[in-house]
């Protein structure tokens, strides 16, 4: 085996990750879940121990840069110090605004560091409130995260009527049916998924010209 980096470890990352949420879902119980979350930290460590070696961040660092990310976020809870603040009168849709506008803030104070796989074509405010949703997640996953995000930020998801199951089981059943007919057409639901999230990010195309 060569040597360990960040790229060679991120497949162990998100095994390790989707070994957490199996344990969780089915039931796998409290040593179970203790093991599991100790793989994850394992590679919080190993990712830290070899940004450490490069000079560029250690452990502890990422530590306070989590302790100031969750002061800054939610000054419902806490006062610019870290220390508690003495009432908590914001309610629930007050505090998902304040979170949603800090962590704009900070995806454009971070955009050029990183590609985040957001479509060029897209509606620059229309982008914006949708920043941030991991273009590595999985398609169902991802379509998700930016149904919620657009909720939030008052964008209508304009889809047909569907037929959806009352239950997750059904749902899964039919999910599971529609890969399996897509499959035998000779068609990837996966990357189907996928044009589908960023057709949604674009959101639709501006009116030609008369």
């Amino acid at each position: 085996m060569g040597a360990l980096t960040h790229e060679s470890l991120v497949e162990y990352l998100l095994e390790e990750a989707y070994e957490v949420a199996e344990t969780i879902e089915t039931a796998g119980g409290d040593a179970e879940l203790k093991a599991e979350l100790g793989d994850v930290l394992l590679q919080v460590v190993l990712h830290a121990r070899l940004a450490q070696e490069r000079g560029a961040f250690d452990l502890d660092d990422v530590a306070r840069g989590l302790t100031a990310k969750m002061i800054r976020r939610n000054p419902h809870v806490f006062r610019p110090d870290g220390s508690l603040q003495e009432s908590f009168p914001a309610t629930v849709e007050e505090i998902v605004q304040t979170w949603d506008a800090v962590k704009r803030s900070e995806q454009v104070l971070h955009s050029g560091a990183a590609d985040t796989g957001e479509p060029a074509r897209a509606d620059p405010s229309r982008l914006g409130a949708l920043r941030g949703v991991p273009a590595a997640l999985p398609a169902l996953a991802r379509a998700q995260k930016l149904l919620d995000r657009a909720e939030r930020a008052g964008l209508p998801a304009v889809t047909g009527p569907v037929d959806v199951p009352s239950s997750e089981e059904d749902l899964g059943e039919l999910l599971f049916a529609i890969a399996a007919a897509a499959r035998d057409r000779g068609l990837d639901a996966e990357r189907a998924l996928r044009g589908a999230n960023r057709r949604f990010q674009e959101g639709p195309p501006a009116p030609s010209s008369p």
